[in-house]
């Protein structure tokens, strides 16, 4: 998998507590990968980090990405040979709460980790995550390109753009020059599902927790369109991302798109009726109502071109959106109505998506 390159590779993950961050570093355990997480706390209870154990399988570092000289001394330090920055404030609706919390996390976090890099200067391939949600969204039919205009009418999405701003800038003045050590590329994607999420006001928690409690779920857009897709479909990318860059030198501040196939565009309705099949509800009506209170800007449509992570990693989508049901439905209902080891679920899903991914021949899988 990945040529077999993070095998033996000391990995630093920033946000490993939270959702995806929990699965991508399971995913660098099963790879051989020795991982090195920061993150300020456990953002969510339940969740995936503690059911999993995964403070007891790598080196863990509760510090604040906005405290710089943390993030100086631990990059200097542990010296990763890989860094995957994910730790961000996440949530669209706590940016309208607390914009500043947003905006310092999101714009100044990523600045410490690039300044961090800069001052250490050790061989290191850094892939910075942020969101398909730092483009400019006009709801255009289409989806946006890398080199589409960034921006954001809401906070969170501002928040996005300006990180992106930052490490065009970092790029272009320190890490674009012969002595710099740094490669770095930025992957974007979005509207990501599986089990293990339980941050606040996302559609899919919402009704995994109601349901898990044999109760209906409110939702506030029924119509509102998103291209669902599974964590590991992002973190392939990623992953494939860091692969191509460790050995590419072309690939340095590029940008890279990671969603699922245009056919995985549903509405949050659609969704909702298909999850639902793998719980025990007699009729749909029982697992959810709607509510016409939409309490902040929500868009209607988002969606990416991926065309360019395909030229230039030969990296597409593995899963039908058949199967991005089942693995979400499948994990939860398990977690929350059987006595299955989590661990061995969630890694048994990875195992499965691996399968899956070489049956189709996928370059990543080699």
């Amino acid at each position: 998998m990945f040529n077999n390159i993070y095998s033996g590779k000391k990995v630093l993950v920033t946000g490993h507590t939270g959702f995806k961050g929990s699965w991508l570093t399971t995913w660098l355990l099963q790879l051989g990968a020795n991982v090195v997480g920061i993150s300020k706390d456990i953002p969510t209870n339940p969740s995936m980090f503690e059911e999993l154990k995964l403070k007891d399988k790598i080196k863990h570092y509760q510090e604040d990405i906005r405290n710089l000289q943390k993030m100086i001394e631990i990059v200097s330090n542990e010296k990763p040979e890989f860094l995957f920055h994910l730790a961000a404030q996440p949530i669209v609706s706590t940016s309208y709460i607390d914009p500043i919390d947003t905006i310092s996390s999101n714009v100044m976090g990523t600045a410490n980790i690039l300044e961090s890099l800069k001052v250490s200067n050790h061989k290191c391939t850094a892939i910075i995550i942020t969101s398909d949600k730092a483009y400019d969204n006009v709801e255009q039919v289409w989806g946006y390109k890398e080199d589409d205009k960034m921006g954001g009418k809401d906070i969170y999405s501002g928040s996005k753009g300006a990180a992106e701003l930052i490490i065009k800038s970092y790029y272009h003045s320190f890490f674009k020059k012969d002595n710099c050590n740094i490669k770095l590329a930025i992957g974007r994607a979005g509207n990501v599902i599986g089990g293990g999420d339980w941050a606040k006001d996302r559609i899919v928690v919402d009704c995994m927790k109601a349901w898990s409690e044999d109760k209906t779920v409110e939702i506030r857009a029924p119509k509102a369109t998103r291209p669902w897709q599974h964590v590991l479909e992002p973190l392939s990318g990623y992953l494939n991302l860091g692969a191509e860059l460790y050995e590419n030198d072309s690939l340095h501040g590029g940008a890279f798109n990671f969603g699922p196939r245009a056919e995985q565009n549903h509405t949050v309705e659609e969704l909702l009726i298909d999850l639902s099949k793998y719980w025990d509800f007699k009729e749909v009506a029982e697992a959810y109502k709607v509510t016409g209170n939409i309490p902040f800007h929500e868009a209607g449509l988002l969606k990416l071109n991926c065309d360019k992570a395909l030229f230039y990693l030969k990296w597409q989508a593995n899963l039908e959106y058949k199967d991005t049901i089942r693995f979400t439905s499948e994990w939860y209902y398990d977690f929350y109505k059987t006595d299955t080891n989590m661990l061995d679920k969630t890694l048994e899903q990875i195992e499965e998506y691996e399968t899956m991914a070489k049956e189709k021949g996928l370059k990543w899988t080699e």
